[in-house]
């Protein structure tokens, strides 16, 4: 769908090559010295996934979850009730001290988020 969102935000495409890899849920990834996880985190779109780094206690969270917000869920694939099952069911099962970045704004923990997202309490 890159094509079609280029064209809602006047994006000039150019296309890009297929990846090498696909990732899975739950698959072990290497970031130089750093060992963690893919999480898959459908919401934000379909394939949306987040990555945990435990030992360094770091969550890359992309556009699933924000510092008191979550991903748009009004685009192509988004679905508002897939990324509040993904954050409450896979995200908010992570340590309450793990810090959060996101892909945009300013970092957050697990823990702030359980306590203060206004769009996704704990259930």
């Amino acid at each position: 769908m890159l094509e079609i969102q280029c064209q809602m935000f006047g994006v000039p495409y150019t296309p890009v090559p297929p990846p090498d890899q696909w990732l899975s849920d739950d698959e072990a990834l290497a970031v130089g010295p750093y060992s963690g996880i893919v999480i898959h985190t459908p919401g934000h779109t379909p394939g949306s996934a987040c990555f945990y780094f435990e030992d360094q206690g770091l969550l890359f969270s992309g556009d699933t979850l924000f510092r008191g917000g979550i991903g748009r869920t009004d685009l192509w694939g988004g679905d508002g009730q897939a990324i509040t099952r993904s954050i409450r069911e896979r995200l908010y099962s992570l340590k309450e001290d793990t810090m959060v970045i996101p892909g945009h704004g300013g970092e957050s923990s697990i823990g702030w988020e359980r306590e203060n997202n206004m769009f996704v309490s704990p259930s």
